[in-house]
C-alpha cells in the first residue's frame, strides 16, 4: 500500500491522475467471502452471491465467453447448490441487488478513494447491474450506479467514473442518467464502425456510427480507443461487415476469439505499416470525446498470439534491449505474463529507450499528437459535424466551441496517387494547419485539400483562440 500511495503522489508531481479498475461485478471462488457463503446457508455471506437449488433453464445463454464456457451456473458440492458466474466459473458474480453488498463496494471506492485515485475504470458495468438469479427484485438497476456515483462525489468531488459498457445504443442514455450516474463511457459503438471504415477503405461506415450513440449530457465524455486490453468486439455489426473486417484483419482463425473478435494489436492488424499506423491513431485523436491510448500503443507493440484468449495482447511493456524487455528483474518462469522476444515486434527492436533516442520514432510522433489534441478543446467540448469532402474515401468533419472551429481530414484509401478534396465552406478564413503526415505548403482557403494515400491533416479555421476552461 505505501508503494501505492508514492506512484499516486509521483504521478500527482507529474501532473498526472490515476484511476483504478474496480472490478466488483465478481469475486474468485476462492475469496473469503464465498468460501464462507459456500459452507453454510446462515452465512452473512450467502446472500452476497446468487444462488439456485436446482439448473435453470437458461443456464446456457449469455455465456461472455462462448466455446470457453459450458455454462454461466455451475454446482458447488460444499454449498449443495448452482450459483450464477456471467465470466468463469471460478468468477462467482455477487448479488448487486443486496444493499450490504453495494455497502461493501462502496467501502472498496473509499479505500481506493483515500489512497489517492481519482475516479475508477467501472469493469463490466452492464453485468454488474443485471438483476441477477431467481427471482430478482424488480428494482431499476441503473439507480445503483446513481448510488455510486453520489459516493464518489461525497468523497471526492472532482472524481470520475467511466465505464466499460459496451451496449447497444438504447441503452447508453441510461448510463449517463441525465448527468447524474457515470461520468464517461468507452465507446465501443464507434469503435466497431472505425475499424469496418479502415476496412473498407471508405469514410460512410464511421460517419452513420458517429451518429448512432446519444450525445452525452453536459458534464459527460465518451472516451474513444483504438485498441484495449481485450478483443477488438465486433458484435454490432452485421455478420457480413464483420466478415469483411476479418478478412482484412484477422484472416487466420487463430486471431480470431469467441465468433465476435480479433485478439491482435493494431500494427500487426495493419502489417507494421509506419502510414495506415499513424492515420488510425489521427482519426482517432479527432473524434468528438475523449482519446485513450493503452500501454505500448505509442511504441507500436505488437502481439502474441501463442497466448490464450485475451492474453495474446496482454503481454509485458516493452522498456528497452535489456532482459525481460526491462519490465522486470524477476525471472521468466515467474512472469505473471510473457514479453514478446525476437522478431519485428521483440522488445529488442520495439522498446521505449530506442525511440526516445530516435527523433523520428513512433512515441516521438505521438508526442506530438498529444501536443496537437491539447490545443483543440473544440475536439472534447465542442459540436461536431461531417463534411461532405466529395471523395468516398476521405473522412472529414469540424468541431465548434464558442468562437473556435477546427477541422480533420484522413484519406483512408491507398490509392497510387494524391487526392485533392474540396469541402466546399465557402469561407475566407484563413485554415492553419495543426498536424499532417507531412510538410504541406500553406493552404489558401479558395484551393482544394492536398491529401497523399494514408493522409491526414488538422486544420484551425480562423486562426488561433484562446478558452477559459
Amino acid at each position: 500500500m505505501g508503494d501505492f500511495v508514492e506512484l499516486v503522489h509521483q504521478a500527482r508531481e507529474r501532473g498526472i491522475r490515476v484511476l483504478a479498475d474496480l472490478v466488483v461485478n465478481h469475486t474468485s471462488d476462492q475469496h473469503p467471502w464465498f468460501q464462507s457463503a459456500r459452507r453454510s446457508k446462515d452465512s452473512p455471506y450467502r446472500d452476497f452471491y446468487v444462488w439456485s437449488d436446482t439448473l435453470p433453464a437458461n443456464a446456457r445463454e449469455g455465456m461472455v465467453f462462448p466455446g470457453y464456457q459450458d455454462s454461466v451456473w455451475d454446482w458447488d458440492e460444499a454449498a449443495q447448490a448452482y450459483y450464477f458466474h456471467r465470466f468463469y466459473r471460478w468468477q462467482p458474480d455477487l448479488r448487486i441487488s443486496n444493499p450490504e453488498v453495494r455497502e461493501e463496494i462502496c467501502r472498496i471506492m473509499g479505500l481506493w478513494l483515500e489512497l489517492g485515485v481519482s475516479g475508477f475504470r467501472l469493469d463490466a458495468a452492464p453485468f454488474l447491474i443485471e438483476m441477477k438469479g431467481v427471482g430478482a427484485p424488480g428494482e431499476d438497476q441503473y439507480e445503483y450506479l446513481r448510488e455510486f456515483r453520489d459516493f464518489l462525489s461525497w468523497r471526492k468531488g472532482d472524481a470520475i467514473l467511466l465505464a466499460e459498457a459496451n451496449v447497444s445504443r438504447e441503452k447508453t442514455s441510461q448510463y449517463f442518467g441525465d448527468d447524474a450516474r457515470l461520468h464517461m463511457l468507452f465507446s465501443f459503438l464507434v469503435n466497431q464502425y472505425y475499424f469496418l471504415a479502415l476496412a473498407r477503405q471508405e469514410a460512410a461506415p464511421l460517419a452513420h456510427g458517429l451518429k448512432l450513440p446519444p450525445l452525452p449530457p453536459l458534464t459527460g465524455q465518451w472516451a474513444n480507443f483504438v485498441r484495449n486490453h481485450d478483443e477488438l468486439d465486433l458484435g454490432r455489426l452485421s455478420e457480413e461487415d464483420r466478415q469483411l473486417v476479418f478478412r482484412e484483419f484477422a484472416p487466420e482463425p487463430s486471431m480470431r476469439l469467441y465468433g465476435r473478435g480479433i485478439r491482435r494489436r493494431l500494427p500487426p492488424m495493419l502489417g507494421n505499416d509506419r502510414r495506415r499506423i499513424e492515420l488510425a491513431y489521427s482519426l482517432m485523436f479527432s473524434l468528438p470525446g475523449t482519446p485513450v491510448l493503452r500501454y505500448g500503443e505509442e511504441i507500436g507493440m505488437g502481439d502474441d498470439l501463442s497466448q490464450p484468449e485475451r492474453e495474446s495482447v496482454r503481454t509485458a511493456m516493452q522498456w528497452a534491449d535489456e532482459p525481460n524487455g526491462g519490465f522486470s528483474t524477476a525471472p521468466p518462469s515467474e512472469h505473471v505474463r510473457p514479453v514478446i522476444s525476437g522478431g519485428e515486434y521483440g522488445y529488442q527492436k520495439v522498446n521505449v529507450d530506442a525511440q526516445q533516442r530516435d527523433p523520428g520514432s513512433l512515441l516521438h510522433w505521438m508526442e506530438r499528437l498529444i501536443s496537437a489534441r491539447k490545443q483543440c478543446p473544440e475536439i472534447g467540448w465542442g459540436e461536431w459535424q461531417v463534411l461532405d469532402s466529395g471523395d468516398p474515401a476521405v473522412f472529414a468533419h469540424c468541431c465548434r466551441f464558442r468562437e473556435g472551429t477546427v477541422a480533420a481530414v484522413h484519406n483512408l484509401g491507398d490509392r497510387d496517387t494524391s487526392v485533392h478534396v474540396e469541402l466546399g465552406d465557402g469561407s475566407s478564413e484563413p485554415w492553419v494547419e495543426i498536424l499532417g503526415d507531412r510538410p504541406y505548403s500553406r493552404r489558401d482557403p479558395k484551393e482544394a485539400i492536398l491529401l497523399e494515400p494514408y493522409g491526414y491533416r488538422w486544420f484551425r479555421i480562423g486562426g488561433a483562440k484562446r478558452f477559459l476552461l
